[in-house]
């Protein structure tokens, strides 16, 4: 059974991490204001003899926390998630890079299953990794949040982030996808839920903008309907129960917020032209 975020919080900080048997593999973290995640995170990954945080200048005690742990510490203003992620991974002393978000960390059972494949890698390959949220009191099981396959192991020297403000992604020739879990304890509550749900529609919109794609009333209307549909009965969200619902909901409110933005966004610049 999967561990609630306090009981697997006590577990790796009673982890002793000089017991464990190092590997040229380079932790690497971008952070803004995580002191509540990021301890959890670097300790999820015992087994690495390197540790990059990239922090864009915290107000709370992520650095600090940080280096307690063991991590080399860089100070970068946010350039979007792709090129925070390449900036970081370009610190890394190692080819070998796993790159997680500090709200992430290995299960016990996907550590272990890196360190026993180590080995046999292949550098033109990038591993994927099933991860599995934890919100509104329960581990997500459906409406496809899980297998969310994540791009998280991969070698440097071969492969990197694009440079995607938003989805980004690392371009790799082949991807293997590994058996355990990657954990991600994906929102604080619903109010977390609702801001990042308002910043991420933001750059979505923009996004689309930049592709030339214009405002649609039909997708307006559509695209929400059709989003909560597919999360809540094709892909099975009912079966989280009430998260699952809210999760679903949510989901389709980001749509509709993304392509409102759109329209907000094509309208001023229309108006200042």
């Amino acid at each position: 059974m999967l561990a609630t975020r306090e009981s697997f919080d006590k577990t790796l900080i009673q982890r002793d991490p000089k017991r464990v048997t190092k590997l040229p593999i380079s932790l690497v973290i971008i952070a803004l204001n995580e002191e509540a995640h990021i301890e959890r995170c670097i300790r999820s990954a015992p087994f690495a003899d390197d540790i990059v945080v990239v922090d864009s200048f915290s107000t709370d005690r992520t650095v600090e926390i940080s280096k307690q742990c063991g991590a080399r510490v860089f100070q970068e203003k946010w350039k979007g998630f792709g090129p925070q992620k390449a900036f970081a991974t370009s610190q890394a002393k190692n080819s070998w890079v796993i790159s997680l978000d500090a709200d992430e960390a290995l299960s016990p059972e996907l550590a272990a299953e890196i360190i026993e494949v180590f080995t046999s890698l292949d550098p033109e390959t990038g591993y994927l990794f099933p991860r599995k949220s934890y919100h509104l009191g329960r581990w997500i099981g459906h409406g496809g949040w899980y297998p969310d396959y994540q791009l998280r192991l991969f070698n440097k020297d071969k492969s990197q982030w694009n440079s995607a403000a938003l989805h980004e992604k690392v371009e790799v020739k082949a991807r293997v996808a590994m058996k355990a879990p990657l954990l991600h304890w994906v929102f604080d509550d619903l109010s977390d839920q609702v801001i990042t749900n308002d910043r991420y529609s933001t750059l979505g919109a923009q996004q689309l903008h930049e592709a030339g794609k214009k405002f649609s009333y039909f997708k307006l209307v559509t695209k929400p309907m059709s989003k909560f549909i597919e999360t809540y009965f094709f892909k099975r969200g009912f079966m989280d129960g009430t998260a699952g619902f809210i999760i679903s909901v949510g989901a389709a409110y980001s749509i509709f917020l993304r392509f409102a933005k759109l329209w907000e966004l094509q309208r001023v610049r229309k108006k200042s032209s």
